[in-house]
């Protein structure tokens, strides 16, 4: 069998580091930075602990990598909502339709914002993701339109994206332990905050 070239390599080492990423952001979204091993990591990675240190050097590097991500994904995919098709309410349907890495997302964020033992690094990043300065002003223009529609509730549209998305967070940081008491609402009842119909 003829060895493999370095694209080939490099394509392994590629999905290798984002298996352990997706490891990593469960565990720490569950378990916060202190509770988590590196250990816990590499066994829902399925790997060894001293292949993960070929990777990130320490748990502190993960979890700071993993935040930058976290941060990343969250603003894309609220910008991708003006690519959407549909009306103002049916594109914000879209995005509060969430999938498990959303939701995990949501709680490593949330565990950077109040956990004990976050690298500093990762608190000054943290710091400057603000609701006001991404969330609400991302998503602005859409519940302007929405607004302009009558699919929106009248008033405040700012503090209007600010209720749902405070809700939102609240939700998603509940449901990533699969506790059978916190079910995620139907979108459509979630959706009457925004829309301020019963």
């Amino acid at each position: 069998m003829a060895p493999m070239n370095e694209k080939q390599l490099q394509h392994i080492r590629d999905e290798r580091k984002e298996q352990i990423m997706k490891a990593g952001l469960k565990i720490f979204a569950r378990r916060g930075i202190i509770g988590t091993k590196l250990s816990m990591i590499a066994t829902e990675a399925g790997i060894s602990k001293g292949l993960l240190y070929h990777y990130f050097k320490s748990k502190d590097e993960l979890f700071i990598t993993l935040i930058q991500q976290a941060i990343q994904e969250s603003i894309d995919s609220m910008k991708n909502v003006y690519q959407l098709p549909g009306s103002p309410l049916g594109k914000l349907r879209a995005i509060t339709q969430l999938d498990d890495e959303g939701q995990h997302y949501f709680m490593l964020i949330h565990q950077a914002r109040t956990s004990d033992g976050v690298p500093e690094e990762a608190k000054q990043l943290i710091g400057q993701y603000s609701m006001e300065s991404y969330v609400v002003d991302i998503l602005e223009p859409l519940f302007i339109e929405g607004q302009k529609a009558g699919e929106f509730a009248k008033g405040d549209h700012r503090q209007l994206i600010s209720s749902y998305f405070t809700v939102l967070s609240g939700l998603m940081t509940l449901n990533v332990f699969e506790d059978e008491a916190y079910k995620m609402p139907e979108v459509d009842l979630l959706l009457r905050i925004v829309t301020g119909r019963p």
